[in-house]
Formats: structure tokens, sequence, C-alpha cells
């Protein structure tokens, strides 16, 4: 273990992947805006890449950067809109379109699928019985255990990359994490790009291997199931609640022994089986791509049921079940999911501060208890959004059905089932339709109508009110519909959202740093020990020593998955930061070190960053200690 003490400046072990027109993003708990991207790619590009055949696609990691979403409760939530998470971000994702673009070659692409069996719970199981008992016999299981690959080969068939869907929360690292961390999505990831770019940095090889969230809306992967963690006993089935504590107390645990454990299981079982799918894929994808996007007032549509009766979408609202949380991290308040009735005491707390929700709006999202009508709340900026997009990307027979929030599992199925079973239309009849999940904008959870009724946490944040899955079923199955018929021209654009030029942040200027007594910046504060047996854990360095040349070679960076690194804000504008190695038994022996660089702030006259770095003492690892 090196420690030594810093203030740190910039984001870390944050990468980004592209994939012809689809990019991959480590995001926070939203999506945000992409127009800053798109106006990167068009300086660079022209309309080669734009809005209809650009998706950012958040694999929804709960342990990335925040501050980069517009609407008012993201921003609340977030500390603001802060410049110096977002633009790292997009300069991130423009990047890995440069890349992708540069290495573009002919190629060949196969689709497999399979399924994962064990890594995924379902964390609302009351509400998916509400669904109709004739449509869950239909389904063996009541998450999607199916995960959909697709093999990326050049002519001569070399692998170029791989991307797969999969129904999961990356939420293995809980909400007890504090570390930058790509989760369970990620460390597949992670895997799968490790073993096929041998001698290459993370994020750093040809080989790219994208793993992105489906229906994974009311899917955990914490799948020992909730327990009251002061008492160990179960937690209440109807509203995931504990006797003594609350919702607090109800937490959902992995299989692992702890948070990286359990990330590790469950990203090692999603990379084996699309390891296993993408070395067997034979089938392959002939055709054309094609692309198809709109603008959709998510608060004003009309759904047609069938000949005589129709029903539409709401203003946006959260319900009270909202500020429950869920068995992945509840909330702190006396909130419990199930919530079909208000409460007397937060409602007129509500009205004081914010104003009471109108009857029309409470009327359109019965029987939700309206906890915030945040389509009612302007100031300083909206607080959701209206304008949404709805988008569709096909590559021969598979459809990727972009889907701007997080829907259940009942949800993404009727979706998938919506787009291929189009009238008088056979196109998508045999077509393999992806549900790939917060895309382009946040809008929250997107539940089946049924579901909605029940009102757990999923409930309650379906934002545009009981009708939001039919409406965005209709917009689906007309962008695909176009599509078929060769009529993606034809599509009207939709009314384009706002995008506001004056956001602010809610943090506050970083102080300056101080250094303890007799000591300055870069100082080693806890040395290694001189030698170390490669075990399980244990802490190493990240770079080594090679004799032939007297060079020092990195063989970890913070984007590492054996690599941690803690940073704790101390008083008197003191911090420490440590840094961990976890030697992996595939460790050559030979003589390493840790070094670290970090930036401090001072004040002479004006703030000054300055860089610093420390570096610990050289030390051996070995496979034994008698081998010295």
């Amino acid at each position: 273990m090196l420690r030594h003490t810093k203030r740190f400046q910039k984001p870390v072990g944050t990468f980004w992947r592209s994939f012809v027109t689809s990019v991959q993003s480590k995001d926070c708990k939203e999506t945000w805006r992409n127009d800053l991207v798109l106006k990167e790619l068009e300086l660079k590009y022209g309309d080669l890449y734009r809005q209809e055949n650009v998706i950012l696609s958040g694999t929804h990691t709960h342990s990335g950067l925040a501050g980069y979403f517009q609407y008012t409760l993201f921003i609340i939530t977030s500390k603001g809109y802060i410049k110096s998470s977002i633009q790292p971000i997009v300069n991130g994702i423009v990047k890995s379109i440069d890349v992708a673009h540069k290495n573009m070659r002919p190629g060949r692409i196969f689709v497999s699928k399979g399924e994962i069996v064990g890594s995924n719970l379902n964390r609302s199981p009351h509400s998916y019985l509400n669904n109709p008992e004739e449509e869950r016999n239909r389904y063996k299981s009541n998450t999607d255990e199916q995960i959909v690959t697709l093999k990326f080969t050049d002519l001569d068939g070399d692998g170029m990359g791989v991307f797969s869907w999969f129904a999961v929360h990356p939420v293995s690292m809980n909400y007890t994490n504090r570390m930058v961390s790509s989760d369970n999505l990620g460390y597949a990831s992670y895997l799968f790009e490790q073993e096929k770019n041998i001698g290459y940095l993370p994020g750093e090889g040809p080989f790219v291997a994208a793993f992105a969230t489906a229906n994974s809306g009311d899917v955990t992967p914490n799948t020992r199931g909730p327990y009251c963690i002061n008492t160990g006993e179960r937690c209440d089935y109807l509203n995931s609640s504990c006797p003594i504590g609350g919702t607090r107390m109800c937490v959902a645990f992995g299989p692992g022994n702890d948070i990286f454990d359990s990330t590790r299981i469950i990203g090692e079982n999603i990379y084996r089986k699309a390891k296993e799918l993408y070395g067997s894929a034979k089938q392959e994808l002939r055709g054309s791509v094609h692309a198809a996007h709109q603008w959709v007032n998510m608060t004003d549509v009309t759904v047609q049921l069938d000949s005589t009766h129709s029903v539409k979408t709401c203003k946006p609202a959260l319900g009270h079940s909202f500020a429950a949380g869920t068995i992945d991290g509840g909330g702190d308040l006396n909130f419990t999911q199930g919530a079909v009735e208000g409460d007397p005491f937060w409602d007129g707390i509500r009205d004081a501060l914010l104003g009471a929700p109108s009857k029309e709006i409470q009327e359109c999202q019965n029987p939700k208890p309206i906890l915030f009508s945040t389509g009612e709340m302007n100031w300083p900026f909206p607080w959701h959004p209206d304008i949404v997009d709805v988008q569709i990307i096909t590559i021969g027979s598979v459809a990727i059905v972009a889907v701007p929030g997080e829907a259940t599992t009942m949800s993404g199925r009727r979706i998938r089932e919506g787009v291929k079973q189009l009238e008088k239309n056979a196109a998508f009849t045999n077509s393999e339709v992806v549900i790939t999940g917060l895309c382009n904008i946040y809008t929250h959870y997107i539940t089946t109508y049924e579901e909605y009724q029940v009102q757990r946490y999923e409930g309650a944040s379906t934002i545009y009110g009981p009708h939001t899955l039919s409406a965005y079923i209709q917009h689906f199955r007309g962008l695909a519909r176009a599509i078929a018929e060769g009529k993606v021209g034809e599509l009207p654009k939709g009314p384009e959202p706002p995008f506001f030029s004056n956001l602010f942040s809610l943090l506050g200027e970083p102080p300056v740093d101080r250094s303890p007594e007799n000591t300055t910046f870069g100082d080693v504060l806890q040395q290694v020990h001189p030698v170390y047996k490669v075990r399980d854990k244990t802490f190493v360095t990240v770079e080594k020593f090679h004799n032939s040349t007297s060079t020092w070679e990195v063989v970890h960076t913070d984007a590492s998955w054996e690599t941690r690194f803690y940073w704790i804000k101390g008083t008197a504008n003191q911090s420490n930061a440590t840094v961990e190695w976890h030697i992996p038994l595939s460790a050559e022996s030979g003589t390493y070190r840790i070094r670290h660089f970090g930036h401090y702030k001072q004040r002479v006259i004006f703030p000054v960053i300055t860089a610093y770095e420390g570096s610990s003492h050289t030390f051996r690892v070995t496979k034994t200690l008698y081998s010295l």
C-alpha cells in the first residue's frame, strides 16, 4: 500500500468505446445532453455522423461521474452542471469515434444469442405478478436471461470487436462504494479486451468489447436478494422494508463476499457467455444499415388502444415510492415502496415549498400519489424533459431499439414484440430486436400499465403516467414501419428539445491545498514492504522494471480492475490518497514501483494549480519468498 498527501483534480478510470455509429458510455444515474457530441462530430465529419445514426447509450453504472444533465431535478442531485465532468466525457466520446473512423475497414458481422442463468434477479416481483397470467406463462423467468451478441471480424475472419446486451443493473458496486467504477458490465468488457489485446493497457488495444444493458429496469445483480441488515431477516415482500429502520435497512446482496467479489462474479459470468457466443457465432448478418430518429413530446401523446378507445400520456411526475428507493439502495426517510396514497406530512411540506399538483395531473397520473409534480415545475429550468428521443438502427436483420429510459423486464418484452409484429409487413417478423437502454436522454423508468398500478419504485418513477409504455411502443412501431417500407425520409422530425446555455454549478470553489508540516506534495507517507509474495489479497505497484533496457513499463493504470484509488478529503485543507494493486496470480516476478500523479491548488494572488508526483521505493514481486 502506498499513501501520500494530495488533492485530486481530475476524473479517473473512465474510458470510452465506439462501434460504427453507436457509442456506449459508463455513466451515472442519467444520460445527458448529446448535442455537444453531435456539434463536435459535425465540425469534423459534416453530416456523416448525425442525430439519426448516433446512439449514446449509458451502461448505467451507478459509480460514475455526475453533473452533465440540464434539467433541474438532476442539477440538484448532481450538485449542478459541472463542466469539468462533461468536457472529458465529450472529448472521450468524440475521440473514440475518431479512432473508430480512422480504423474502419470492410468486415463481417455475426449474431448469436444464449442465456445467462443466476446472474440477475427481479427486485420488484410483486409488480411483475400484476401482469396478465397468460402473458407471464409465455416466459420461464421474471427476468430476461437472454444475452445477444454481435461479433465483428474483418474479411479475413480476424476479430475486431464484440457488442453484447444483457438485462442487469450495474449496481454490484452498491451505494456504499465511493470510487469510479464501470461495475459488472465494465468488468466483462475489461476481461474480454484484456484477453484479446495482449500487451495493451485497458482501453488502448484494437479489439473493442462493448457490453450494454437491456430491459433491466426491475433487475438487480444482487442475486441473494434483500435482507434487513440490522436483524438478518428477510425484508417485507410487498414494500421492501424492515420492521426497524424501514427501507434503509432493506438491502440486497450479491453472490460474492463483498461488492468487489460480487462485481467480479457477475462480470465473469457475462464475459464467459459472451466469449462462448463469440466463438460459436455462425449466423451472418446481411443487408443494409438503416436508421430512424424522431423527437417526441411525451407529455402529449395519444395512444389508440383499439378502434374506439384512446388514452394519453401525462406531464411528468414522481410518486411517493420514488423517495423510497430500491433494495439496491433505499431512501433515508419514511417512504415505502407500493404507496398508492399520499402522506399528509410530506404533501404539506411539498405544497408549502413547491406548490400542490394540479387536479389535471393527479387524475392523469392516477393511481400514483404525486410527490413531485415535475411537469409543472419550471424554475430555474424545467425539472424534467418534455421532448425525448425515439430511435432505431437496423443492421441486416438486427434491430437496435434505443430506449430513453429504464424499461422493466415485461416492458422490454412488449417493445420487442411490438416492433416485430408489424401488421401487413413481414420485414421485422424474423428479426432479432434488441433493447438498449438509457439512450440519448434520461426519462427514468418505463413499466407496464399493470406494474404501474402497484406503484413500487419503478412505477412511481414512470414519469409520463400509466400509458408511458404504450406511447413508446406506438412510436417505435412507427419508426420500424418507416424503415421496413423505405419511408424514413417522410418521418416528421418532431419538436426539438430546448438546450439551456446558462446552466450553473452548485459546487463551491475548491479550497487551496496544504501539506502537513515537514512534508511536501508527493512525499510517501507509508512505504511498501521490500518484497511481496503473489497471493489473492495484497498490494503492489503498477510499473515493472526491465533490466535489459533499464526502463520502466506501465503494466496497470487506474482503469485496471486490479488497481484501486481512494481519495479521502481531510481537515485543514489536507487530504490523503491510497493506491492499491491487488496482485493477480499471473503477475510476473520482478522489480516494481508505485507512482502517483496529481495536482494541488495554491493561491498566489490568483489560484495556481501545480502538478506533482510521488513514487515508492522499488521492491520485488516473486512467486516464493525463498527466490530472492
